[in-house]
């Protein structure tokens, strides 16, 4: 079975997720880790349940998503893995940080990615994710659905009752419907594990998101 951590970071309460299994095999989604304190709990979670990282994978580029990227390299070796498409986002943090933010947030970037594609796998334990590229909130974005368990990791594509910003330089409302439409014909027990916020499920959603529909 599969377990689930949520950790909520930074000052726009991104929500990390560790997910592990009986094997101690787990993958890190989104390490938005920004403050000492959110490293400590994540580092002293995975050490206290004898864990052992073997994934980092960003949903997308956008920097909430990211500031723990050069803490989990160099506590673990792990290089994040996103899709090529937000690669220029996940290797510029501090540019975001400063263009966005007015930020010198002196981040320790991971310049080195491995690039996920639609549809692969990525296995860990006795379990796997499927990536599937969801494209609105950035040109890069994806989801990470565990079909034996029926969940799903939507990052900032989907939300309980809203979805992400679509007016950054590279989103598209068209595109986020269409990614929305697909991921509504997934079974509705499914529970979907969001990049901000609280857990939903695909029926929820269905039912009373109006961005979703059949």
């Amino acid at each position: 079975m599969m377990k689930v951590r949520t950790f909520v970071c930074n000052m726009l309460q991104e929500n990390c997720y560790i997910v592990s299994d009986d094997t101690n095999e787990c993958v890190i989604i989104d390490c938005g880790a920004y403050y000492p304190e959110e490293k400590l709990a994540i580092s002293n979670y995975i050490r206290e349940n004898k864990l052992t990282p073997v994934h980092l994978i960003a949903t997308h580029g956008h920097l909430d998503h990211n500031f723990g990227n050069g803490f989990i390299l160099k506590e673990y070796g792990l290089k994040p893995e996103v899709h090529e498409k937000d690669l220029d986002k996940i290797t510029h943090l501090n540019k975001q940080a400063s263009e966005f933010f007015g930020m010198n947030a002196n981040i320790e970037e991971s310049e080195a990615c491995l690039l996920l594609e639609d549809k692969q796998v990525i296995r860990f334990g006795n379990h796997q994710l499927k990536v599937i590229h969801t494209p609105g909130h950035s040109a890069g974005s994806i989801v990470l659905y565990c079909e034996e368990e029926q969940i799903l990791f939507t990052g900032d594509t989907l939300f309980r009752m809203s979805i992400g910003r679509t007016d950054f330089e590279d989103g598209s409302l068209p595109a986020i419907l269409q990614s929305l439409r697909s991921l509504s014909q997934l079974p509705g027990s499914t529970k979907v594990y969001p990049g901000h916020g609280m857990t939903t499920t695909i029926g929820e959603e269905v039912a009373s998101n109006p961005y979703l529909d059949r």
